[in-house]
């Protein structure tokens, strides 16, 4: 009895996720691939310009998955948000991920901007164009996610 107590949880949870990451997939895959990028250029420009440590890599690492633990904050807040719209009888479109949506967008282009500041230490030329492209994005998407008072 007690195991399909566990297992009925487990599978719930289990669709839950499914139908969350249904929305959310793609630009979490996109960030995880960015993560990775941005720590295998930080690692080469840190070869190359002589300034390797272990301690730093550990500490890029660490705030990798920091960044995951502030995704997985986003997306609780997200379904905190519409249990408590749900509970007061107010409709929402459940595939609206905002908080998640939101977070995990500006962590991917905090991650390209890295990726670009450690090519630019290795020494590859960087069209200013493209630089200053991703930094107003960067900001374009800290002002739409800006809470009016």
């Amino acid at each position: 009895m007690k195991e399909n107590v566990i297992k009925t949880v487990l599978a719930i949870a289990a669709a839950g996720l499914a139908a969350y990451f249904e929305v959310i997939l793609i630009p979490l895959s996109i960030l995880v691939f960015v993560m990775v990028c941005d720590y295998i250029s930080g690692m080469v420009s840190a070869w190359i310009t002589k300034t390797v440590s272990s301690r730093i890599g550990i500490i890029g690492i660490v705030k990798k998955a920091c960044y995951l633990l502030v995704v997985s904050v986003a997306m609780v807040a997200d379904w905190l948000t519409q249990s408590a719209l749900a509970q007061a009888g107010i409709a929402t479109s459940s595939s609206v991920f905002w908080f998640g949506l939101i977070v995990i967008i500006w962590l991917i282009i905090n991650e390209l901007i890295s990726i670009l500041e450690n090519m630019g230490e290795i020494g590859i030329p960087l069209p200013d164009f493209f630089v200053n492209a991703i930094k107003k994005l960067k900001v374009a998407v800290d002002n739409s996610a800006r809470i009016e008072k």
